[in-house]
C-alpha cells in the first residue's frame, strides 16, 4: 500500500512541476501585426488618445497603438488599449454592420459597448504555455454586450442563445465581423469564449479568416 501512495504521490508532483516549469506563454511562431499603415487615424473617428509603442521584453507589447474610450459616438465600458488596426476596424464593423441591423431589429442605435478585454500580456485562452495571445499585442478586442439608446442592454452570455430579436442581433454583428476581422469567436467556439464575441486581426497562415 506504501509503494502505491509512492507512486501516486510522485506523479502528482511531477504532473504540478511541469505545468509550473511550462513559459507562461510561447511566441514560437507568433505572427507580430503590422501596423505601419492605417486607413485614417484613430482620432478622426474616436474618442481616443495616442500612446508611446512599447515593449515588455517577453513578446508582448503595442505599437501605434491608442487608448480608446469611444468609437463613432459609441461609448466604451472601459478604455481599450488597442493597435490603430483593430480601431479602425472596429468603427467599419459598427457602421456597416452593427448599427444597420440595430436599426433593423431595433429602430435605434447602440449608443456603448461592454468592454471585456483588450491589451493584456497573456498566453491564448489564459492557458499556460499557450502562445501568446493577440491581446498581448493589442492586435485584439473583447465584447461582453451592447447598450441601446432605450437602455436596452443585449448581453452575449444570457443572449446569445435566448431567441429572439437580441439573439439575432448578436448573431448577426458576430458573423459580419467575420472577414474585416481575421478571428472571430463566440459562445460555441470553446468554454473561454462563452460570455463574450473575440475580436482580432491575427494574420491567419492560411491567408483567410477564421471564424468559430
Amino acid at each position: 500500500m506504501r509503494k502505491i501512495w509512492v507512486a501516486v504521490s510522485f506523479f502528482i508532483l511531477t504532473a504540478c512541476s511541469s505545468s509550473i516549469d511550462k513559459p507562461y506563454f510561447d511566441t514560437a511562431g507568433v505572427i507580430r501585426p503590422s501596423n505601419n499603415f492605417c486607413a485614417a487615424d484613430p482620432r478622426t473617428f474616436a474618442k481616443a488618445e495616442p500612446i508611446k509603442d512599447f515593449s515588455e521584453g517577453n513578446g508582448c507589447g503595442v505599437s501605434n497603438g491608442y487608448k480608446v474610450f469611444a468609437v463613432a459616438d459609441v461609448a466604451f465600458s472601459q478604455p481599450a488599449i488597442i493597435n490603430c488596426s483593430v480601431a479602425n476596424t472596429f468603427n467599419s464593423w459598427l457602421e456597416n454592420s452593427v448599427q444597420p441591423e440595430a436599426q433593423k431589429l431595433y429602430g435605434e442605435n447602440v449608443v456603448s459597448v461592454s468592454v471585456a478585454s483588450s491589451y493584456a500580456c497573456r498566453p491564448r485562452d489564459n492557458v499556460r504555455g499557450a502562445k501568446l495571445s493577440e491581446h498581448g499585442m493589442g492586435n485584439a478586442i473583447d465584447i461582453a454586450g451592447f447598450t441601446l439608446a432605450s437602455g436596452r442592454r443585449v448581453v452575449v452570455a444570457t443572449d446569445y442563445y435566448a431567441g429572439g430579436n437580441n439573439s439575432a442581433f448578436l448573431k448577426s454583428v458576430r458573423a459580419e465581423a467575420c472577414g474585416p476581422f481575421h478571428t472571430v469567436l463566440g459562445p460555441g467556439s470553446d468554454s473561454y469564449h462563452k460570455d463574450h464575441i473575440h475580436l482580432d486581426l491575427q494574420k491567419e497562415r492560411s491567408g483567410g479568416p477564421y471564424c468559430h
